[in-house]
């Protein structure tokens, strides 16, 4: 993508919109991300990501490492619960150092998108001609382990260069998470005519800034959510909505916040026409409506 002043799609206030429902007349399409995240210990973890200390940052990588060590089961057992399944953010490291986990992603019929190799790597810090390999060895890595080549990609901190776009279409993928501007899926055009689906992620909410920058309790999150979903699930009477909630396994998968995954769960599938969907079904979805 050239560099410009507005993003590679038209801009549409909602008021003004045509329509647009899921499937089966449902509402609101709920879909959790769990960025289940590698962080490698002879590397600095950066400052942006909650590091920046010297390797090794023993404090900063343990907490991390206790999310793939438990955490992230945790998770996996409140979503159960509740026939959610999971649209991992992943970085594909993961599938090397913790192959187990990708084993029980698969058993669930959970989703994988890229996210980066390793979390202390961005797209935007990579050197000159390296982010086309960051992305095509991250879709081979997952691809291999997974025996599924995934069509989603979130970038890590959601980053990318004016180059990104082009590298995610050249490598297959159909979808993009990065762009967190609006509550329905927006056709992306490349400037080749390549489209690219960007279906809303959420940054409001998502458990790193609500509990690290924000200082916001268990009980406060789940409000969050709940508040959320309320508004939605309303304006979704005459605009279908997406609802994203992202989730970090070493945060919300700690004993003391895992009730507030679960009490929120519990109240949005309480409700009916609630569609709890994976990024690709998500994308998929609106392909069909807006590309007509």
């Amino acid at each position: 993508m050239k560099p410009r002043s507005y993003g590679p799609f038209d801009w549409s206030p909602i008021a003004r919109r045509p329509k647009f429902a899921w499937p089966n007349g449902k509402r609101v399409a709920l879909w959790l991300i769990p960025n289940i995240e590698f962080f490698a210990l002879d590397e600095q973890i950066p400052a942006a990501a909650g590091g920046g200390g010297k390797a090794p940052d023993v404090p900063n990588w343990a907490v991390r490492d206790y999310g793939n060590r438990i955490g992230v089961f945790r998770m996996m057992e409140v979503m159960d619960r509740y026939n959610v399944r999971g649209t991992v953010a992943l970085n594909s490291d993961l599938c090397r150092f913790h192959p187990e986990i990708i084993e029980e992603c698969m058993a669930r019929k959970w989703e994988l998108m890229g996210h980066n190799e390793s979390n202390t790597r961005r797209l935007n810090d990579a050197k000159p001609g390296e982010e086309a390999g960051i992305v095509h060895r991250t879709v081979e890595a997952i691809t291999k382990a997974s025996g599924v080549k995934p069509k989603g990609w979130l970038g890590s901190g959601l980053q990318e260069t004016w180059d990104t776009l082009d590298h995610l279409a050249d490598a297959g993928l159909e979808y993009v998470a990065d762009w967190v501007n609006d509550d329905q899926p927006v056709v992306m055009t490349l400037d080749d005519g390549r489209k690219l689906m960007s279906i809303p992620y959420s940054y409001e909410l998502n458990d790193k800034p609500a509990f690290e920058k924000k200082n916001r309790t268990a009980e406060e999150f789940d409000t969050m959510i709940r508040r959320q979903f309320d508004v939605l699930y309303r304006e979704s009477e005459t605009q279908a909505r997406v609802m994203a909630i992202a989730l970090h396994p070493y945060i919300t998968g700690v004993p003391h916040r895992i009730g507030a995954l679960d009490s929120a769960l519990e109240y949005i599938c309480k409700h009916d026409d609630v569609w709890l969907a994976t990024g690709a079904e998500i994308a998929a979805a609106g392909r069909e409506v807006l590309c007509k």
